[in-house]
């Protein structure tokens, strides 16, 4: 029996069912009655076991120099390497490859650490062979997330692409929005210290500046939605309705001071808050409005005196100035007599005098009379 092997090629020589040893390139002759059998395996592929357990092989030791063997436990992953290159991920078992025109590399992960561990190329993690191993998370440029391993807190991630080993531990990661955002409390119910009930339309606008406190307080809107009921309710309740309609901003600004008192403990800042809209009985609001039409007729009345007065003062001034200085009083004779032609169509003259002369003496006799 001659078998030829060639500078690619390794024989794995079996006598009886059993191994025997390896066969290097070369030519062979077999004794045809000693019932051997020639296995030839490619080098430029991983080494085939032919159905047999791999530690049968490992025993020899000239070939184990022409292998690269690696072993991978159950908790286990490794990444394989050839000449640099990413070629394969390896799952738990015992792998061996022929080290003679290639070189190999491994990488082995150990998945009960679901982080990615240092010196794997980023760009790998999008590899379609990896796909099945990996979990992906993304945190937005608005965002910082949480990162959860079974459920417990571990550490804040800034915005970017976040992958992890799939494995026994579980990876979940929460993200918050950390843009200002805004909570509205509308049609509260609020009864002011003169017994009147109104409704208010109230805004608070906030950050979350600390995420990991905020995740500390279970339904954090609603404890803060409740905070700021309570607040409106001790302000509102301590003033009259007159006042509180005159100090709408002053509100807002007593809100604000006690929420910022709490900051801390809720892990967010208070940007602002204020009244949007106060909203009376209809009662009320038509007790208010006779009021304010009032208030604006007395007002009107008030300028209405005041302008007669200074007409009055003013034309007393004028009579004063006529008396004392002749030649004014004649001036304003003749402007009275100038309007009086503007609006006369046709003049008669009787007995004689110019016409200037007749008009001056019917006024001089007016004003005698």
């Amino acid at each position: 029996m001659r078998v030829r092997i060639k500078n690619d090629e390794r024989g794995l020589l079996f006598k009886d069912g059993n191994y025997v040893k390896c066969l290097k390139p070369g030519r062979y002759i077999l004794n045809p009655f000693g019932r051997y059998k020639v296995i030839i395996t490619d080098i430029n592929n991983r080494f085939e076991t032919s159905g047999k357990n791999i530690n049968l092989f490992l025993e020899d030791s000239e070939l184990l120099k022409e292998l690269a063997v690696i072993d991978v436990r159950d908790y286990e992953l490794v990444l394989h390497y050839e000449d640099g290159k990413f070629i394969d991920v390896l799952p738990s078992g015992k792998y061996a490859y022929w080290k003679l025109l290639k070189q190999h590399d491994f990488i082995t992960i150990d998945i009960r650490n679901p982080e990615i561990q240092n010196g794997i190329e980023p760009a790998l993690f999008y590899h379609p062979k990896l796909a099945g191993y990996l979990s992906y998370w993304e945190v937005a440029d608005h965002e910082k997330g949480i990162l959860y391993y079974n459920n417990v807190m571990q550490k804040t991630l800034n915005p970017g692409k976040y992958f992890y080993w799939k494995s026994p531990v579980q990876v979940a990661v929460r993200n918050l929005d950390m843009r200002q955002q805004q909570l509205d409390l509308n049609g509260q119910e609020i009864m002011t210290e003169d017994k009147i009930s109104l409704r208010l339309n109230f805004v608070c606008q906030y950050k979350i500046v600390d995420p990991v406190q905020v995740l500390e307080i279970k339904s954090f809107e609603e404890q803060l939605y409740i905070m700021l009921q309570l607040i409106l309710r001790e302000y509102v309740g301590s003033l009259r309705l007159d006042d509180l309609l005159q100090k709408k901003q002053e509100v807002g600004t007593f809100v604000l001071e006690k929420l910022r008192e709490k900051s801390t403990a809720f892990g967010a800042e208070f940007v602002f808050v204020g009244v949007k809209d106060v909203i009376l009985p209809g009662d009320i609001k038509d007790i208010l409005n006779t009021v304010l039409v009032a208030e604006k007729r007395a007002q009107a009345n008030v300028i209405t005196r005041r302008e007669e007065i200074a007409s009055t003062r003013s034309l007393m001034n004028t009579a004063k100035l006529m008396e004392e200085n002749q030649t004014l009083y004649r001036l304003k004779e003749l402007e009275f007599l100038e309007k009086i032609c503007d609006k006369i169509g046709s003049i008669s003259l009787t007995g004689g005098g110019t016409l200037l002369e007749q008009l001056n003496h019917l006024l001089t006799a007016k004003v005698s009379d």
